[in-house]
């Protein structure tokens, strides 16, 4: 039999743009270490609002 996993048993993260939690994705499985925004929206709402190196 397949294993269930609840939703509130997955690890959760907090975006650093919005401050809204996000949960585990079977996308991120191999880089969850790595995911730092909740969607694309966020993470370029990151890359605009850094200023720009001369």
């Amino acid at each position: 039999m397949a294993k269930h996993v609840r939703k509130s048993d997955l690890p959760e993260k907090t975006c650093r743009v919005c401050g809204r939690p996000f949960t585990w994705r079977k996308k991120w499985e191999r880089v969850w270490d790595e995911v730092k925004f909740c969607s694309q929206r966020c993470r370029s709402k990151a890359r605009t609002a850094r200023p720009l190196l001369p």
